[in-house]
């Protein structure tokens, strides 16, 4: 919400700013300037990258306003999972969480996390490091550069398309001067008009400089830095994910290990240790009444 009333305010201060001053010409020329820049931003975005990337960097803008989807109550619902499939194989060994990994769309203990089951990246890498400590005992070390590696992976990936947005909003400004550039071409085959005429037409050639300026600077470079705090956000999670797993690789306990996982989580974030034990109370009962 903050980010959608800031852009409001943006483009209502600017562009009520470019309405009072900019003359009727300006007006004229404002949607083809507008389609001309945007389009060649578009471009721009499509030439230089995956189609994978290019539709992330596209969801870049909605993603910007909508937020992380991962806040103190999906955390704690992601810790109590994790506690849940740690305490059952403590209880009954790898084998005792062996549909839940396998099939986690079936799993009453991920059923509880929906917002880890729905995130490809946090379901894939909790399967996938259960999985591998499961097949290899003897090398917790192992699974845990898995999970480093996933991590990583994860932000460079998510990355690209952040700096694709950054990309495009280093070369707004340019593609601005070239809608100018055009505009200054069509006056200089005017030139036999009235002082008044090429005044206008010079003014709407210029709009294209204003408008590369205002989208660069105004609204992609914002978008682009907040999309690129979401990815932050969003990566979060798999580190929780790889301290809490790989503290229980080494032999900590459970409890210890969820403890250490929930110091990782930013303060804004971090749900409180009393709200983590009794959500993995009520989990545990539920499991006991299923059973």
């Amino acid at each position: 919400m903050p980010q959608l009333i800031g852009l409001v305010l943006v483009v209502v201060l600017v562009m009520g700013g470019l309405v009072l001053t900019g003359g009727h010409g300006a007006m004229q020329a404002l949607p083809f300037e507008i389609a001309l820049i945007g389009g060649a931003a578009i471009g721009t975005i499509l030439i230089g990258n995956s189609p994978k990337v290019a539709k992330e960097a596209f969801g870049g803008f909605v993603k910007s306003f909508q937020g992380s989807r991962w806040q103190r109550a999906q955390h704690r619902e992601l810790l109590v999972l994790l506690s849940t499939l740690m305490r059952k194989v403590r209880q009954g060994g790898f084998v005792a969480i062996e549909s839940d990994i396998e099939d986690p769309d079936s799993s009453a203990a991920f059923a509880a996390a929906p917002t880890a089951l729905s995130d490809p990246s946090v379901r894939d890498m909790i399967c996938d490091s259960f999985r591998l400590m499961a097949l290899d005992l003897s090398d917790p070390a192992r699974a845990e550069a898995h999970m480093e590696q996933s991590v990583s992976l994860h932000i460079d990936q998510r990355m690209k398309a952040v700096n694709a947005l950054n990309t495009v909003a280093d070369a707004l400004p340019a593609l601005g001067i070239v809608a100018a550039v055009l505009g200054i071409i069509k006056t200089m085959g005017s030139i036999d008009q009235s002082p008044a005429v090429l005044g206008m037409m010079i003014g709407s050639a210029l709009l294209g400089t204003f408008l590369g300026v205002f989208l660069a600077y105004g609204v992609v470079g914002p978008v682009a830095a907040r999309f690129g705090q979401i990815v932050e956000d969003e990566a979060q999670p798999l580190d929780v994910i790889r301290t809490v797993l790989s503290a229980f690789g080494g032999g900590v306990q459970p409890g210890i290990a969820i403890e250490l996982g929930r110091t990782t989580i930013p303060v804004d974030q971090r749900p409180d240790a009393e709200s983590v034990e009794r959500a993995q109370t009520s989990a545990r009962f539920a499991e006991r009444a299923v059973a």
